[in-house]
């Protein structure tokens, strides 16, 4: 017998092992039951089975079913999850069910999460084709850049839903963003494509309650033998696609598993990173663990100085991923941006979230060293042309590669604060960069060495300034490296 209660919810048997099976929302028209995975559909005061879904793969969010916060001061509870697979990996949208009549999507992007609301645009959605990767186009009056164009397929599901993509079946997700932070999604498993319209958020400021309990989850690893050595490899990410091995330093392809064979590349000549892969450290009040590491080379074009940088990948269960960037002017700490910033044409110039930054350097680069777990396909030699953009302390930066237009944001970090935060205080002079002049340093130069230093920065400027207006690109990288890191595609993914 059906039941409503004072939620408006409903509960019917389910169709194929007669289990209840419950709708919270009025928005759902799907539902998987949670005894024998039976996908059922409600028609009116029945259920109906049209199938059976894979089972789920565990992602290790630490979101759950009925897990519920608050979003712009109302409360959402998440009643439904949709496991997608696309070229370049996977990604878990979770239904929230706002307050019976509205649902919404909570997804993750990069390692961040973006919450949803639908949208309605006022003219029809072109085809997918048409919207190619790095064109603008507006949508009721916003203009938007095009930053990724996949084709995907539902592997699983879990709860109930208000829309339910055929299992296995390729459909096109084209997301687009702006300079506002807003990331507009559209899913062509439907006609008209199903849009959707979001933006970042934390998880801290979701208010959430009854989230996965960490201490009952197993953080057991996925463990294997190196293709190239035979050392024992553990893949402790959830969505790794590149891993080193620990013994040989050899890089090795996850994009396909790990059960069946696994494509590497050598590496000789190891870089030491100044952190240790494994170190926990506390950054803008959250704790983040090194997982990643890569050292980079840039050329300015038409320039033979090379110059060197490190990345080190960092994570937070909560926050996702972050870079922190070590550069001979200076640390910073960066990550992918939800948003698309608009950029002016002769690339001089870049503007997001309202705030305008100026470019600093624009340089070709080069990945010549990894080391650890990426949630994107790294490998030596990739290349990208950068973009490095600066307002005060607040940094941008842009990279472009053949099939990618990629964004990263953040700020210029104090070398002392980057060695107090991983405890290597000891080794502070290590982590000391070209960026800031030690107080005690400045405070015993003489008055006329002050005036000197000063007369040879304007005459430097002088000259960067002459020479950036006949190369008409910017600056270009003389030193240091990139502040921003790598980001591997769209809101959902």
């Amino acid at each position: 017998m059906a039941e409503a209660g004072a939620q408006r919810s409903y509960r019917a048997p389910c169709p194929g092992c007669g289990a209840p099976v419950e709708f919270r929302s009025a928005q759902s028209a799907y539902a998987v039951c949670p005894y024998c995975q039976s996908t059922v559909a409600r028609q009116g005061e029945t259920l109906a089975r049209i199938g059976k879904m894979a089972e789920l793969f565990d992602d290790f969010s630490p979101l759950q079913l009925f897990a519920s916060g608050r979003i712009d001061d109302q409360p959402f509870t998440l009643v439904g999850r949709l496991q997608y697979s696309y070229p370049g990996g996977r990604w878990t949208e979770w239904i929230a069910a706002l307050d019976g009549e509205r649902s919404g999507i909570l997804s993750e992007d990069n390692g961040a999460y973006v919450f949803a609301l639908p949208f309605v645009p006022q003219r029809p959605a072109p085809p997918a084709g048409e919207l190619r990767v790095g064109a603008t186009t507006a949508f009721n009056g916003i203009g938007y850049t095009v930053a990724s164009s996949e084709q995907v397929a539902l592997v699983s599901a879990q709860g109930e839903l208000p829309r339910l993509p055929e299992l296995g079946r390729p459909f096109a997700v084209v997301e687009l963003r702006n300079d506002q932070g807003e990331v507009l999604s559209l899913d062509y498993d439907t006609s008209p494509p199903g849009a959707w319209l979001g933006r970042s958020v934390r998880l801290e400021d979701l208010q959430l309650t009854g989230l996965r309990d960490e201490s009952a989850k197993e953080e057991k690893g996925r463990s294997f033998n190196c293709p190239n050595c035979g050392s024992p490899v553990t893949v402790n990410l959830a969505d790794s696609r590149s891993i080193t091995c620990p013994a040989c330093n050899s890089i090795i392809d996850l994009t396909q598993g790990i059960g069946g064979e696994l494509r590497h590349a050598e590496q000789h000549e190891p870089v030491r990173p100044l952190i240790a892969l494994g170190s926990i450290g506390q950054l803008q009040g959250a704790e983040w663990q090194v997982v990643g590491f890569q050292h980079r080379m840039g050329v300015a074009p038409g320039d033979d100085e090379h110059f060197g940088w490190s990345e080190y990948l960092l994570f937070n269960k909560k926050r996702g991923f972050s870079f922190l960037v070590d550069a001979e002017d200076g640390w910073s700490l960066v990550k992918p941006t939800t948003g698309a910033p608009t950029m002016a044409e002769n690339g001089l110039r870049a503007s997001y979230l309202g705030k305008t930054y100026q470019q600093q350097y624009a340089y070709d680069a080069e990945t010549d060293y990894v080391a650890g777990e990426f949630y994107w396909q790294v490998e030596r030699g990739q290349k990208s042309f950068n973009r490095d953009f600066a307002n005060g302390a607040a940094l941008l930066s842009m990279e472009r590669t053949a099939t990618e237009l990629s964004w990263s944001s953040g700020n210029r970090i104090d070398s002392a604060t980057v060695a107090a935060a991983f405890r290597l205080d000891a080794r502070k002079d290590m982590f000391k960069r070209s960026d800031v002049l030690p107080v005690s340093a400045a405070s015993s130069l003489g008055c006329g060495t002050i005036v000197l230093i000063v007369v040879v920065i304007v005459v430097l400027l002088i000259i960067l300034s002459t020479c950036s207006s006949r190369g008409g690109t910017g600056g270009s990288r003389s030193s240091g490296g990139s502040y921003g890191g790598y980001s591997s595609g769209g809101g959902h993914k």
